[in-house]
């Protein structure tokens, strides 16, 4: 029997076994640096911000990261979005899209956008139909696994779709509608809810260039809440706080896919 070193196959194990990973997280969206009362006026990309890291109010997020190289104009993109966000729209076919894509039902029209920096894809929300950007639902998971020990309340939404109006129906009619040619949507931890929150005061709290349709709204996350499963996370989209609801309660879903993070 020829026998192989046993080194040789630790790369062909690792492609197997190891989960691809996000790339990074992206930054909050927030470049605007503050003294105890106001705005300061030195722009966050000025080197005057900088030094003032040496003053009272050091170390804020505004002299910092990927939206302060992006207002000094030394931020790369793979495609486009505000400060330093970099999204990239999807067809329904799979295929990426120019930013100047429209949201459509053909399918080379725009229905979820990429995040290139975490490599995580979203649903983009409709005005009507099985996406409806006004739908509720109640949070509703029969995996033990997932559920914290409650599984939710079924079919207590409202939405378009009769008597699929629960975390886990949307999910499994979203995939059997397989959107943007992929199967595999599911619910987004509250984190990776929370690498889409657009910091800077807007209302929604969010791109709205690449998350067109996003009503100011609690959206469920698929984590239950540990010390009581009887409820689960939200991330609210109008200042993108988070805080655990009664998993009776009538948030919004925007499902994901990609390497859980």
């Amino acid at each position: 029997m020829i026998r192989l070193p046993r080194i040789s196959l630790l790369p062909l194990l690792f492609a197997i076994v190891m989960p691809a990973h996000a790339a990074g997280l992206p930054d909050t969206g927030q470049d605007t640096c503050y003294n105890d009362t106001e705005a300061v006026i030195v722009a966050a990309s000025d080197p005057a911000s900088i030094a003032r890291d040496a003053g009272s109010h050091p170390r804020q997020d505004c002299r910092y990261g990927r939206d302060a190289a992006a207002a000094a104009g030394r931020l790369t993109k793979t495609g486009a979005g505000t400060k330093g966000f970099d999204y990239t729209k999807i067809a329904n076919n799979g295929s990426e899209l120019t930013a100047g894509a429209t949201l459509g039902a053909a399918a080379d029209d725009w229905a979820c956008t990429k995040d290139n920096i975490t490599g995580l894809i979203w649903e983009v929300k409709t005005t009507s139909g099985l996406r409806n950007k006004d739908s509720t639902y109640t949070w509703y998971s029969s995996d033990p696994s997932t559920n914290g020990g409650d599984a939710g309340t079924v079919n207590g939404g409202t939405c378009d779709e009769s008597a699929r109006c629960d975390t886990e129906k949307f999910v499994a009619d979203v995939n059997t509608a397989n959107l943007c040619n992929a199967t595999d949507w599911r619910m987004p931890t509250r984190r990776e809810l929370l690498t889409l929150v657009f910091a800077d005061g807007s209302s929604p709290a969010i791109d709205p260039a690449y998350f067109i349709n996003t009503t100011v709204s609690y959206f469920w996350s698929g984590s239950s809440y540990v010390p009581g499963p009887a409820k689960a996370w939200y991330v609210f989209f109008g200042n993108g706080s988070t805080d655990a609801v009664a998993k009776t309660g009538l948030p919004r879903v925007r499902l994901v896919r990609g390497g859980q993070f």
